[in-house]
């Protein structure tokens, strides 16, 4: 059904067209608006645009080139007709590029969107990574701590166990002093006795 409404589109579009060559021959204006409209057909960009505009001002140039008498009205509607096709034409190609554009740049901002999710996820590792080997440090430091207060403490341990034999050994070695003074004293008076 879409392909039998084209080709009517197409066949209107001809017709109108190849009437109003045989009656333009004559007329420099309408060759000229009829020129227009055939760079428009040519065009690439354009030419899918504007069909039914592009119809009316070929029926007006046609119009134009069958009126007979003051031909001034006609060929006034006609121009109007041609640069409307031609407006209507540019028009939906710049919104089509427009449409183009933004689907191009919601494409951009998905795949920016994506960049920057990528990146944030590589910043994260690397924040992980890097606070892993700060509490590995923290706990290897922590554990060099509690290693040397051990060792600190079994050093006090063994110095109060040196100060304590040695004290025990000072106290006895000052007793048996003292009791080998008490002896000497006893040996002199016992010796005195005797004088």
């Amino acid at each position: 059904m879409k392909t039998l409404s084209s080709w009517m589109l197409l066949a209107l579009l001809c017709v109108p067209v190849c009437a109003s060559v045989a009656h333009a021959a004559d007329d420099p204006a309408a060759q000229r608006l009829l020129q227009r409209l055939q760079a428009l057909d040519a065009d690439p960009v354009q030419s899918g645009f504007a069909h039914y505009e592009r119809l009316q001002a070929r029926q007006a140039v046609d119009a134009y080139a069958n009126a007979r008498g003051d031909r001034a009205q006609p060929l006034q509607v006609a121009e109007w007709r041609v640069e409307t096709a031609e407006t209507a034409a540019r028009t939906e190609a710049i919104r089509r590029e427009i449409g183009e554009l933004d689907r191009e740049r919601s494409d951009l901002l998905v795949e920016a969107s994506r960049q920057e999710a990528a990146r944030a996820r590589q910043e994260a590792e690397r924040m992980r990574v890097q606070a892993q080997i700060q509490a590995e440090e923290a706990a290897r430091l922590r554990m060099a701590a509690e290693s040397e207060f051990s060792a600190r403490q079994e050093a006090e341990i063994v110095l109060d166990g040196v100060a304590s034999d040695q004290a025990a050994k000072l106290r006895a070695a000052r007793a048996r002093e003292a009791e080998l003074a008490r002896r000497e004293a006893e040996l002199m008076r016992a010796v005195e006795d005797e004088d």
